[in-house]
């Protein structure tokens, strides 16, 4: 039994089939490119100024327009100008242009300061002015006592005795009250004691002469 080499073996292992020829695959069909469908682009985002504008948009710009006739930013004859073109206007941008000048219209957003470049906050401190307090009031019996006191020199010293004894009473009403007068009633005092000392050294003088 002739032995077959290793490669060329047969272990029962199904033979592939012999390749039969394909048939050849037919391109598809092209279409004319004059009979293509049209494709649809993305039209260019509109403007806004270029919008349409509304009855309420119109109706918002007369009422700037009124506010600032009413301030005197606008003379009667600009601001009738400007509400026949509000009355009329189509577009946003009509609209706009109408109030770009005046405070409730369009407005220039303000620049950003960057915060290296920005200052130390500065908040103003109002200042706080306090009313000064009321003057104080004069005690009545402090300024009897200053007028007998000062009384006691022109009558010889006969008001010495009031003198004093307002002087006293005027000092604790002064006092008791938060009120002015203290130095008028020492003065008072002051006057009258003197008076009394020289009546009581003339009584004694003439104690002793006689």
């Amino acid at each position: 039994m002739a032995v077959q080499p290793w490669g060329e073996q047969d272990f029962g292992a199904a033979k592939p089939p012999a390749s039969t020829p394909h048939a050849p695959v037919a391109p598809p069909p092209t279409m004319p490119y004059h009979a293509m469908p049209p494709v649809a682009m993305p039209q260019a985002a509109m403007p806004q100024s270029a919008m349409r504008a509304a009855t309420a948009d119109r109706e918002r710009t007369v009422d700037v327009l009124k506010a600032a006739f009413a301030e005197g930013r606008l003379s009667a004859a600009e601001y009738g100008e400007r509400f026949e073109a509000a009355s009329t206007a189509q577009t946003y941008g009509q609209l706009a242009r109408l109030v770009a000048d005046l405070p409730a219209g369009p407005m220039v957003a303000p620049q950003m300061v960057s915060p290296q470049l920005a200052g130390p906050l500065v908040v103003p401190v109002p200042q706080t002015f306090l009313a000064p307090p009321p003057p104080r009031r004069t005690n009545a019996v402090a300024v009897t006592s200053l007028v007998l006191g000062l009384l006691c020199v022109p009558t010889g010293g006969l008001l010495g005795v009031p003198a004093v004894i307002t002087g006293h009473i005027g000092r604790r009403q002064a006092a008791e009250r938060n009120e002015e007068g203290d130095g008028m009633a020492v003065t008072g005092i002051v006057f009258g004691w003197l008076s009394i000392a020289f009546w009581g050294l003339l009584f004694l003088l003439a104690v002793a002469s006689g």
